[in-house]
C-alpha cells in the first residue's frame, strides 16, 4: 500500500473515531422541548418503552441469527439488565440484542425517519393534556427517556462489529448530542439515564420493579435486576414468557393492554381484541387488536402496514402484511405459526398456502371483532364501534371491492350518513336503511359528491324529499370505487339518484306520471332548442320529475361514470372521457318559465342560447363540477340580469 493511500485509511479511522458534536433533525428537537416540559401524564411510561425497544432489540437478533447462527456467539441467552446507582443518581437499562452501529444511532435517534411526522406536528394544539397524547400516539420510544432525565448516555455495540466499533452518544437534549467510537467487551445496547432532581422515585428498587411489573410483564425476554442484599444475584422481575402463549383465562385486561401498547408502539388502549389458539391442519396462535385511533400516516401508501410474525416463539418480521388484507390494515398484534420455517422470506409468504389459510382466519377473526362491537346492545360497545368508523371507516370500506369472499360481511359493518342522520353522524347501516324504507321501496338510493354538503344540498335529492325517501350521502373517494363492486344488498339493488331515468317504481304517482307527459309534450319545442342551443354540451334535454325547486340537474346513463368519480379519476392524473350528460329541467321553475316565453315571443337566438347556458352551468356547479370557461359564464350571466330589468 502506498503512502498515500496509508494516510487515507488513518484519516478515515481517525474520522470515525473522533468525537463529534452533531444536531438533531428540527422535528426531534421540538419533540424533545415538549418532553423536557412533561407532557407525559404519567412519568414511569419511559421505562416501559425503553424495556420495549430492548425486546425489540433481542427479537431482531432473533431473526437474524436464523441465517447467521454466529451473531448470537457464546451470549445466545438474551436478556435485559436494570440497574439502578443511587449515589451516581442514575438508571440503566441495558441489552444484549442486535445493537447499533455508528450509521444505525445517527439514522435512529438524531432523526424521526416516519412518515407523518410533518402532520403529527401540524397537530399539536399547545394544550399539554391533548398533547401528550398526540405524543403517546406518535410512537417516541427512546425520547421519552428525557422525561426523567437531564442527561442520557447510550452505548452500543452491533452484533458482528469488533469490540472497537462499539459507539457513544451523548445529549442533554437541547437540540445538540455528541458520538465518538468506544470500546465495548459486548454486544446490545445500554442506556444510562442521569435523572433530574425530583424524580429520587426511580433510584428505589421496589418502585422500579413495580412499574416492570406493572407495563413489561409480557415482554418474552427476562428483565433482570438485583434482589435485596448485598449478596443478592440478579433476578427475573417480568415472568418473560411470551403473553400470547399463555392460557386466556391467566391474563388480565390490563395485561392484554400493555401487551398491546408494546407491540404496536401506541400510548392509548385498544378498542377489543382477540386471543385464539388454531389447531387442525394448521396450528397457530393468534393475538389481534383494534386501536383506538388511526395512525398519522395510514394513508400512506409507502407506509409498512401488518402485524407481526412469529415462528414458534421466534421474531420473523415486524410487518408481515400478507396476514391481513390491506383493508384491515390497521390492525395490530402478534400471529405465531406452529408450521412455517424459521427462513421464511417475504417471497414465500407471498406463494404459501399455509399463509393463506392463517390470513383467511385472521380476517375471520378481525371481522368477529368488528361484529361484535357493532352487534351489541351494550352501550359501551356501541361508542367502541363508533370511534372505530370514526378512524377506520374510510379504510375498511376498501374492502367491499377488495374482498370478495367477505363482501356481504363488511357491507354490513358499513356505516353512512344519510338524509334520515342526525347532523353529519355516520349512523346508517344498509340493515338500518332498509329498515326504514317505504312500502313499496325496492330500492337504496344513494347520492355521491366532494363533500357532505354538497351531497346533502344536491338538486337530485329534492323528490325524494318530498315522498320522504331516505338517501345514502356519499361524499368520500373510496365510495365511488366500492360501489362499482356491489350492485345490491340482501335483495336490494343500490341506485344512484343522479343516474338513468329515475324509476320510482311503486313509490310514483301514475297522475304526476301522465302531468309529466303531458308537460313533455307542451315543452317539446322548447326541449328541442335547448338541445340545438346547448349542442355537444349534452346527450339530450328532457323534462323531469326529480326536482321541485331547482330550474335543472344533470343526469348520466346507469352504466356511466358520474360526475364525482370523472372529477376523481382527473385529479388522480387519469384520462377521462366521459359521455356527455343528459340535462334534466324542472317545467315549474320560473326560470324553465321564462325560457319558454323566449321562443314564444321574438326573442334572439343569442339571447336564448345564453339562457339555455346558463341553465347548463348551473347544473353544472350544483353537482359540484368546473365550468369550462368561468369568465363565459360570468360575462352571460350578468348579461341576462341587465336585460331583465
Amino acid at each position: 500500500m502506498t503512502n498515500t493511500a496509508t494516510d487515507t485509511v488513518d484519516a478515515a479511522k481517525a474520522a470515525a473515531t473522533a468525537k463529534e458534536t452533531l444536531s438533531f433533525q428540527t422535528e426531534v428537537k421540538q419533540l424533545l422541548q415538549l418532553m423536557i416540559h412533561s407532557l407525559y401524564s404519567n412519568k414511569e411510561i419511559f421505562l416501559r418503552e425503553l424495556i420495549s425497544n430492548a425486546s425489540d432489540a433481542a427479537d431482531k437478533l432473533r431473526f437474524e441469527s436464523v441465517t447467521q447462527p454466529a451473531l448470537l456467539g457464546e451470549d445466545a441467552d438474551l436478556k435485559v439488565r436494570v440497574t439502578v446507582d443511587r449515589e451516581a443518581r442514575t438508571l440503566t437499562i441495558a441489552d444484549n440484542g442486535i445493537g447499533m452501529s455508528r450509521e444505525d444511532v445517527i439514522a435512529n435517534i438524531g432523526t424521526i425517519a416516519r412518515s407523518g411526522t410533518r402532520e403529527f406536528f401540524k397537530s399539536l394544539t399547545g394544550d399539554q393534556a391533548k398533547d401528550a397524547h398526540l405524543i403517546g400516539q406518535f410512537g417516541v420510544g427512546f425520547y421519552s427517556a428525557f422525561i426523567v432525565a437531564d442527561r442520557v448516555t447510550l452505548i452500543t455495540r452491533r452484533a458482528g462489529l469488533a469490540a472497537n466499533e462499539a459507539v457513544r452518544w451523548e445529549s442533554d437534549g437541547a437540540g445538540e448530542f455528541t458520538l465518538e467510537a468506544v470500546e465495548k467487551p459486548t454486544r446490545g445496547t445500554e442506556v444510562t439515564l442521569h435523572l433530574k432532581s425530583g424524580d429520587d422515585d426511580f433510584l428505589d428498587d421496589w418502585r422500579v420493579k413495580s412499574v416492570i411489573r406493572k407495563y413489561s410483564d409480557h415482554i418474552q425476554i427476562p428483565v433482570l435486576m438485583k434482589g435485596d442484599g448485598e449478596a443478592a444475584t440478579e433476578e427475573a422481575v417480568n415472568r418473560a414468557s411470551a403473553l400470547w402463549t399463555r392460557p386466556r383465562n391467566d391474563i388480565s385486561a390490563d395485561q392484554y393492554e400493555e401487551f398491546y401498547k408494546h407491540v404496536a408502539h401506541d400510548w392509548e388502549s385498544p378498542l377489543t381484541w382477540v386471543h385464539a389458539k388454531v389447531e387442525g391442519k394448521q396450528e397457530y396462535t393468534q393475538l389481534l387488536y383494534i386501536p383506538g385511533r388511526a395512525p398519522f400516516d395510514l394513508f400512506d401508501r409507502d407506509r409498512k402496514h401488518g402485524v407481526k410474525l412469529y415462528v414458534r416463539r421466534v421474531f420473523i418480521m415486524e410487518d408481515a402484511e400478507q396476514l391481513l388484507p390491506r383493508y384491515l390494515r390497521f390492525v395490530k398484534g402478534v400471529v405465531d405459526s406452529n408450521d412455517l420455517p424459521l427462513n421464511v422470506s417475504r417471497e414465500i409468504l407471498q406463494e404459501s398456502r399455509d399463509v393463506d389459510t392463517i390470513r383467511a382466519g385472521c380476517t375471520k377473526k378481525a371481522l368477529g371483532m368488528l361484529e361484535e362491537l357493532a352487534q351489541s346492545d351494550n352501550a359501551a360497545n356501541k361508542e367502541k364501534f363508533a370511534t372505530f368508523w370514526k378512524h377506520f371507516g374510510r379504510v375498511f370500506k376498501e374492502g367491499i371491492a377488495e374482498d370478495t369472499a367477505n363482501r356481504d360481511r363488511i357491507a354490513k359493518l358499513c356505516r353512512f350518513v344519510s338524509t334520515a342522520s342526525e347532523g353529519d353522524a355516520q349512523d346508517t347501516g344498509f340493515a338500518d336503511y332498509i329498515a326504514r324504507m317505504k312500502p313499496g321501496q325496492d330500492k337504496l338510493y344513494y347520492v355521491t359528491a366532494d363533500t357532505l354538503a354538497a351531497a346533502r344540498n344536491s338538486p337530485h335529492l329534492e323528490v325524494f324529499k318530498k315522498k320522504g325517501v331516505e338517501v345514502l350521502l356519499l361524499a368520500e373517494p373510496v365510495d365511488e370505487w366500492w360501489l362499482g363492486m356491489l350492485e345490491e344488498f340482501e335483495g336490494k339493488k343500490l341506485a344512484s339518484v343522479a343516474k338513468g331515468d329515475l324509476d320510482l317504481g311503486a313509490l310514483a304517482d301514475e297522475s304526476e306520471k301522465k302531468a309529466q307527459d303531458a308537460i313533455s309534450d307542451e315543452l317539446k319545442p322548447l326541449i328541442e332548442k335547448m338541445q340545438t342551443a346547448l349542442g355537444e354540451r349534452v346527450k339530450a334535454v328532457r323534462v323531469t320529475h326529480r326536482l321541485t325547486e331547482s330550474p335543472a340537474c344533470l343526469v348520466v346513463d346507469e352504466n356511466e361514470l358520474s360526475g364525482n368519480l370523472e372529477r376523481l379519476l382527473k385529479a388522480a392524473g387519469q384520462k377521462v372521457d366521459r359521455a356527455a350528460p343528459t340535462l334534466e329541467i324542472n317545467p315549474d321553475h320560473p326560470l324553465v318559465r321564462r325560457l319558454e316565453s323566449e321562443i314564444k315571443g321574438d326573442s334572439e337566438d343569442a339571447r336564448f342560447a345564453d339562457w339555455a347556458l346558463v341553465l347548463f352551468d348551473q347544473a353544472l356547479l350544483a353537482e359540484g363540477g368546473q365550468l369550462d370557461d368561468p369568465a363565459g359564464f360570468v360575462k352571460r350571466l350578468n348579461s341576462l340580469i341587465l336585460s331583465s330589468r
